[in-house]
């Protein structure tokens, strides 16, 4: 005689499933889909059609207002926006903002000629727009026009996309590296776990450098300013996985991934000039560590000597509070455990 399997009730199949690997499995299967496509449209939204929203300028010259308002309005009809202008006294000082990055260009009109100083190092993408619509404004005014680059992308980055993909590189593996400390090198105590991400940022930075700069010699590098801005940022993408580790446990590349590669390299604004950025991704972009770390190296290798503060403390800011969370959450658990609170998930001991 056969005897017939009792069919088994909804409650249990569910709980099974829950218990069995299928479960991490069919999310691991959705997350994938999903983050295909949100990777797809984050950068095609952000680079695909870049379109100039606002750039500032600054404007020089003993020409009367008409002139120069004129071949203001036809740029701006141009690039089809409005140009942020700042007047300067002199030529002199105007270079002095491009230096220090308030303005990408100089706008000189004087009598019938009009000089565009373009600044191709302060952002490839806008100076090619400006170097575009200036001749073609002149020609429709009847002024000729002079297009100078003021600081010239090096040679061996004509599209001034190298230090984008190095401040990439730096961030993805700063973060891959984390990971594998997780799988591989669970055993490690909290303050060694910092230890050895440190070191491997350390040499992993000095790895980029060393290739771009001497083996590749795409670019001229400020050799240990740059190894070091490499060195903080493979850091603070480690330590900024570690943390979501910490926090939500195997799920942490999840929201690794979203802030450093859907939203912060897109906003980084290495590939495309913040001003042509979508607004969003322009006003965040320079508080994430992509677009810390693409600042901070932009200036090092074009503008030395006119470094800013901001991108060291945003970059030591997430690897601060991340650090912090890291060595102090698993603690804080445990004090809402004794108090006759729940642990959240990610509660005990950090991996690693």
């Amino acid at each position: 005689m056969s005897t017939l399997t009792p069919r088994r009730k909804p409650r249990e199949l569910w709980s099974a499933f829950r218990s069995s690997p299928f479960l991490p499995a069919t999310v691991l299967v959705f997350i994938v889909a999903i983050g295909a496509g949100t990777f797809a449209g984050s950068y095609t939204y952000a680079m695909a059609n870049p379109t100039p929203h606002q750039i500032p300028l600054a404007v020089v010259g003993s020409s009367g207002p008409v002139q120069r308002a004129a071949f203001v309005a036809g740029m701006e009809s141009a690039l089809r926006t409005a140009l942020e202008l700042r007047n300067f006294p002199t030529f002199e000082a105007a270079v002095e903002a491009v230096e220090e990055q308030q303005v990408f260009g100089v706008i000189q009109v004087e009598g019938r000629r009009a000089r565009l100083n373009v600044a191709g190092a302060a952002g490839a993408s806008v100076a090619e727009l400006l170097k575009e619509a200036g001749p073609q404004v002149g020609a429709r005014m009847g002024v000729p026009v002079t297009v100078r680059d003021l600081k010239p992308l090096q040679r061996g980055d004509p599209r001034g996309l190298a230090l984008f993909y190095i401040s990439l590189a730096a961030v993805i593996i700063g973060f891959l590296g984390a990971s594998q400390l997780t799988v591989h090198a669970a055993g490690l105590r909290p303050w060694e776990r910092i230890g050895f991400t440190l070191v491997y940022a350390l040499l992993g930075g000095f790895a980029i450098a060393a290739v771009v700069d001497w083996l590749l010699g795409a670019l001229s590098l400020p050799f240990v300013e740059s190894w070091l801005i490499l060195v903080l940022t493979m850091f603070t993408s480690g330590m900024v996985f570690t943390m979501f580790n910490t926090l939500i446990g195997r799920w942490a590349l999840v929201p690794t991934w979203g802030v450093m590669v859907l939203i912060g390299n897109p906003s980084s604004g290495g590939a495309v000039s913040w001003p042509l950025l979508p607004s969003p991704f322009g006003a965040i972009g320079r508080w994430l560590p992509p677009g810390a770390s693409v600042n901070a190296q932009h200036t090092a290798v074009y503008f030395g000597g006119h470094q800013h503060p901001l991108p060291f403390l945003v970059l030591a800011t997430w690897a601060v509070v991340s650090c912090a969370v890291f060595l102090t959450w698993p603690n804080l658990a445990a004090i809402r455990a004794t108090r006759g609170g729940t642990p959240g998930r990610g509660s005990g001991t950090p991996p690693g």
